[in-house]
């Protein structure tokens, strides 16, 4: 049995179809301010993160090129270090050539020395000798030339000369 209204808004279709578009209109706005809510939320938190980002991004390049900084002081440094140490070397190197050097003359001299007081020790032996041997032919030549009687002029000859010798002396 089918009805007819004579007007649609006696109908209770239409009033189910009108209830059911404001209840979607009511939902659909609801949904759409907490949707484009979450959307801004969103894209806030988008935006910060982006910020941070940056904000990290140029804290690094800062760190980047202090690093960069502290590198090329530590390698002008090392270079300085390096420098030294090779000129420190070149001294040290010097130094000990002329310590070697002074040493060798040292030893040489001291070698020219010992020769020397061996040859003047060779030298006092050799005339120590020759007159032990000079003494002893006197001594023979004396005793088979000399008596009494000569040996006598002789001293008496020695004791008158004594202060004339004495006043030259």
């Amino acid at each position: 049995m089918e009805h007819h209204y004579e007007h649609f808004w006696l109908d209770p279709k239409f009033w189910v179809a009108v209830s059911f578009v404001l209840f979607v209109l009511l939902v659909g706005k609801m949904a759409w301010s907490r949707i484009t809510a979450m959307l801004d939320a969103r894209g806030a938190r988008i935006q910060a993160e982006l910020s941070e980002a940056a904000r990290l991004r140029a804290e690094a390049e800062a760190l980047r090129k202090q690093a960069d900084a502290d590198r090329a002081a530590a390698l002008a440094e090392a270079e300085d270090m390096i420098a030294r140490a090779r000129a420190e070397a070149g001294r040290v190197a010097e130094a000990a050539a002329l310590e070697a050097e002074q040493s060798a003359k040292r030893r040489e001299r001291m070698a020219l020395d010992r020769i020397a007081a061996a040859e003047a020790s060779a030298l006092a032996e050799v005339r120590n000798a020759a007159a032990e041997v000079a003494a002893a032919a006197a001594r023979d030549v004396l005793a088979q030339t000399m008596d009494a009687e000569k040996d006598a002029v002789l001293i008496d000859r020695a004791v008158a000369d004594l202060p004339r010798a004495l006043r030259a002396a």
